[in-house]
């Protein structure tokens, strides 16, 4: 421990808290509760999935308990300052102010960190670390008494797998104000370079989200320094700039906005419109991707910055995913591809809640994971890696991001999800996009990133995964997505160089193609649904959900099932004959109706699926056809696709096909 006057250090963290003291996202910034532990019962869910994943021990097998509910709100002071109650305490370790050292230690050109605390009052500064397992050490402490800044020295010695480090607070007889703390690089460092950032929003008639964005951006002084300019790439018909929002947004940036207006090229037309622009600037060394619908955290933009500044060479940083409507949740904290059905996903427990289980009752988030791909609700690319590999692939939407960080890997950049830089977004627990029209851009953009990137033979599984896919969509009577994915795969054998021209028409014909198939309308009005009986309400949840038919009974069940669909003609599909709950309608149990209502995802509405025997006899045909084609004719696509990719991800080719030549 060192105690010197403030100098002059680059700040990699600051010590924040929510200017608006939200209760939800405050277990984010502190962890003023009690805990206890209990042995985590043989269902709990967390624990089994970090089992499969392969990342569990046996301090796992303990499970945090909260004993009090100290929320904390009362003792924030602004954006920087806490104040702790005589005689309590508060630790912050937390996911945005403790410090993930084994990300700086792996990445960067670091050796150590300096934390700098500067407090007013009486009490302890107690610092711990942590190792990959999650086992916790206090490394250093000290008493402060009055107006003091107190530093410590923290060298990055075992911080290889994992481990991060943090500070607790304890007031003596009096209050201790922590007026603000800061982690800084040591003296004799210095980054690799000194960058800036364009940053980049696509956005498409959401003008309450985006200037909301905007201004928070534009509020906050130190992210608004490490920022170029930022760039807005309007597809919508709703112009933001008539947006009642866009004027204090345009202020609070203070120069730096630019609105950009074109057509709807969807996600990747919208960002490679960014990625142009920033090049021919010429003046940033990254460009940050955002979406429009997501608040941030502004400290995470400066954080991404700093880090890919003392990264050892260029790489993307991306930040987490946050849910914008339970806002102590994390999306994932690692995702990565599974090769052999070339499908994306986490690599740790999913949806993890922070409220509940913090970075100290946690053990397996003190592991360091690597990831394949960040998603591009935030992602900081280098420019280097622009200029060298091209912009995103002309895919409209899904898959960009992956594809890209795949591309970037192959091209020696890597990708690191970094820990304390995040936005709220929309999560995904009231979506299903797999059914509606976005089924034809997953289902095709994820053959098409498969043929340039899949290291396996003829694409390894991926073709069953496939098939096995449209079965069970076939099954619950779901022709139209089906449909789509047929679609999709058609439009791969058409070749790489058409993808740029498809982008302009591809999503009002996949919308029309829904006009053909029942399901495809979604029932909103509750006079337009039938109802029923209470007895009649099928498959009511309220337990274990259990698996379905499993081995002889499943080969038994499947092949009854599919002969009836095919062959048995159906009974009174002039009105359904139950509706199913979302989270009831699972695959195995809609077969067994002839016409029934499915809620979806989101509660907002009802699809009507009925069965067609003639339908699915010829889209059962279709699919095995389709699904082994690309299986025989992989080497082909692959060597079409990849000799094709640097052409299509051009800067010349994206301008042509933005009308910037």
């Amino acid at each position: 421990m060192i105690e010197q006057q403030m100098a002059e250090s680059i700040v990699l963290q600051r010590v924040i808290f929510p200017e608006h003291g939200d209760p939800q996202s405050l277990p984010l910034y502190l962890d003023p509760e009690t805990w206890t532990w209990q042995v985590a019962g043989e269902r709990d869910d967390e624990f089994r999935l970090a089992q499969a994943r392969g990342i569990a021990d046996e301090s796992l097998t303990r499970k945090a308990v909260r004993l009090t509910n100290r929320n904390g709100l009362a003792w924030l002071e602004g954006r920087r300052g806490l104040r702790v109650p005589a005689a309590k305490s508060v630790s912050l370790a937390s996911y945005f102010n403790a410090f993930p050292a084994s990300y700086w230690n792996s990445w960067t050109s670091l050796s150590g960190v300096r934390l700098r605390v500067s407090t007013t009052g009486a009490g302890r500064i107690v610092v711990f670390r942590s190792n990959a397992r999650g086992v916790i050490q206090r490394i250093d402490g000290v008493e402060v008494t009055g107006t003091r800044t107190t530093e410590f020295d923290l060298p990055f010695t075992s911080f290889i797998d994992g481990g991060w480090l943090w500070f607790d607070l304890i007031a003596g007889d009096e209050p201790l104000h922590l007026v603000q703390a800061d982690w800084l690089a040591p003296e004799d460092a210095s980054p690799r370079v000194n960058g800036t950032a364009t940053v980049s929003i696509t956005t498409l008639n959401r003008g309450d989200y985006c200037t909301k964005l905007l201004e928070a951006i534009g509020t906050d002084e130190d992210a608004r320094a490490s920022l170029d300019r930022v760039l807005v790439v309007d597809q919508g018909s709703e112009r933001i700039m008539e947006n009642a929002g866009f004027a204090a947004a345009e202020a609070a940036l203070d120069g730096r906005l630019q609105v950009i207006e074109q057509r709807n090229l969807g996600g990747s037309g919208g960002f490679s419109r960014g990625m142009l622009e920033t090049l021919r600037a010429g003046e940033s060394e990254y460009i940050i991707l955002l979406d429009d619908d997501v608040e941030i955290e502004p400290e995470s933009l400066r954080r991404a910055v700093t880090f890919a500044n003392f990264c050892i060479k260029p790489t993307i940083v991306g930040g987490h995913m946050l849910d914008m409507y339970d806002k102590s949740k994390l999306h994932a904290y690692a995702e990565g591809i599974r090769w052999s059905p070339f499908i994306w996903g986490p690599f740790t427990p999913h949806r993890h809640d922070f409220a509940e289980s913090n970075l100290r009752q946690t053990p397996w988030l003190h592991r360091r994971f690597d990831v394949d791909y960040n998603g591009w609700w935030m992602s900081l690319i280098p420019v280097r890696v622009l200029d060298e590999i091209g912009l995103s692939l002309p895919v409209f939407i899904k898959w960009d991001d992956a594809e890209y960080s795949l591309r970037a890997r192959a091209a020696g950049y890597a990708t690191v999800s970094l820990p304390g830089a995040a936005v709220w977004h929309v999560s995904w627990v009231d979506k299903d996009d797999s059914h509606d029209w976005q089924a034809f851009f997953h289902a095709r953009n994820r053959l098409v990133a498969a043929l340039l990137h899949s290291p396996l033979r003829r694409g390894g599984r991926l073709w069953r995964a496939n098939l096995a896919a449209d079965v069970k969509n076939l099954l619950t009577m779901d022709y139209y997505t089906v449909a789509m994915r047929h679609e999709a795969v058609r439009n791969v054998f058409e070749g790489p160089h058409q993808l740029h021209t498809d982008m302009v028409d591809r999503l009002p014909r996949v919308r029309a193609l829904g006009t053909e198939f029942r399901e495809a309308k979604l029932i909103r009005s509750a006079a337009d649904r039938p109802h029923f009986p209470a007895r009649e309400i099928m498959s009511v949840t309220t337990g274990r959900v259990e698996p379905g038919p499993r081995g002889l009974g499943f080969v038994r069940w499947i092949a009854a099932q599919t002969w009836r669909h095919a062959f048995v003609r159906p009974k009174g599909i002039d009105a359904p004959h139950a509706h199913l709950a979302y989270q009831d309608a699972r695959w195995f149990e809609v077969p067994e109706y002839d016409s029934v209502l499915i809620t979806n995802a989101e509660g907002s509405g009802a699809t009507w699926h009925v069965r067609n025997p003639k339908l699915f006899r010829k889209m059962l045909r279709d699919t095995v056809r389709l699904n082994l084609a690309y299986r025989r004719r992989w080497r082909e696509l692959r060597e079409q696709y990849r000799s094709a990719l640097p052409e299509i991800t051009s800067s010349t080719t994206w301008a042509k096909s933005l009308d910037q030549e």
